[in-house]
């Protein structure tokens, strides 16, 4: 495993990470504790020292199962967590002072920890960027030592350069082979500013694992079935906004263009070809697969030719439907 920076952090993490929306159980299914514990045990055995949870994922669960295993662990494992989503409805309204400081004591509460390492807004509605009293409640609860740094996970990338008006260390923002606009203008001005980014939903709900096809099934409780025109939250979450025909296709061409046996480890090693990203966190529901995904962090670089083939099969197939969305 390779590591990386995390911007002014300075907090040294895998290249590969883990993201826990998945955490003990597949999308949809009932959250299991042991094979939650089994899959933290096996990235931490496979040197990924940095996991990402928020306090909604199985309601408070993953929080406490991650507190639960990084305390006996010789070497220094880093969470982040994130806040926000919690509310009901969640509206511009419920970010405030009183609320900010609620959420961050509570998740503190379930991972039985002093101090969270990295707080993130966990994608708040894009007028809460204009409010600096909730930001200012962040630098309050850092000053406290409840919080070491914070930062913002988002939708759009005019919210991630909004953010960058105040204190924030870490952008984590939807990053992929097929959502390619991040790295036009906010990863030169994350870098300018020291912000590390954090790159999520690398696999693009699993499109870019090239396993799926048209006849593919999701189970009813899984996002890629009802979500896949935002009726519960943002669609952009959801196949990284692609129409899934579209996806499917794209994915092929790409697996063949790259002559890939993994068209999924390609893809996570593409996004490491950027080197403002700090880690990719793909979710894993199984232990195989977190022992496949970090093998991309000592694959080869791209070529300048499959850079290219990269951004042939985006012009062609997901620019001209997503780029301007997000």
């Amino acid at each position: 495993m390779k590591y990386r920076v995390l911007g002014k952090t300075g907090f040294n993490i895998s290249e590969i990470s883990l993201g826990t929306w998945q955490l003990g159980s597949k999308w949809g299914e009932k959250f299991n504790k042991e094979a939650a514990l089994e899959t933290l045990q096996v990235a931490y055995d496979n040197g990924v020292n940095f996991f990402d949870t928020a306090d909604v994922y199985q309601n408070g669960l993953s929080e406490k199962i991650i507190g639960k295993f990084i305390k006996d662990k010789k070497n220094k494992i880093y969470v982040v967590t994130k806040c926000g989503r919690k509310l009901n409805p969640h509206t511009t309204e419920g970010y405030n002072r009183e609320n900010i400081i609620s959420f961050v004591e509570s998740s503190i509460k379930n991972m039985d920890v002093e101090v969270l390492d990295l707080v993130l807004l966990h994608c708040p509605p894009t007028d809460v960027f204009y409010k600096k009293e909730v930001f200012y409640a962040l630098d309050k609860l850092k000053a406290e030592g409840k919080i070491k740094h914070y930062g913002v996970s988002v939708e759009r990338i005019e919210e991630a350069i909004k953010a960058m008006d105040y204190d924030i260390s870490v952008v984590e923002i939807i990053f992929n082979m097929f959502r390619l606009k991040p790295s036009e203008l906010l990863f030169k001005l994350a870098k300018e500013n020291n912000i590390g980014i954090i790159a999520r939903v690398p696999l693009a709900s699993g499109l870019l694992t090239g396993k799926y096809d048209e006849n593919t099934n999701f189970s009813k409780n899984d996002h890629r079935n009802y979500n896949r025109n935002g009726e519960f939250f943002d669609k952009g979450e959801t196949f990284a906004g692609v129409n899934y025909p579209t996806g499917i296709k794209a994915a092929e061409e790409l697996k063949l263009r790259l002559n890939t046996e993994s068209l999924a480890l390609s893809a996570l090693r593409y996004i490491l070809m950027y080197d403002e990203v700090s880690t990719v966190i793909p979710g894993a529901s199984t232990s195989k697969q977190i022992q496949e995904n970090v093998k991309a962090s000592s694959m080869d670089a791209f070529s300048d030719k499959q850079m290219e083939i990269v951004k042939e099969v985006y012009d062609n197939y997901i620019k001209p439907t997503v780029h301007f969305l997000w």
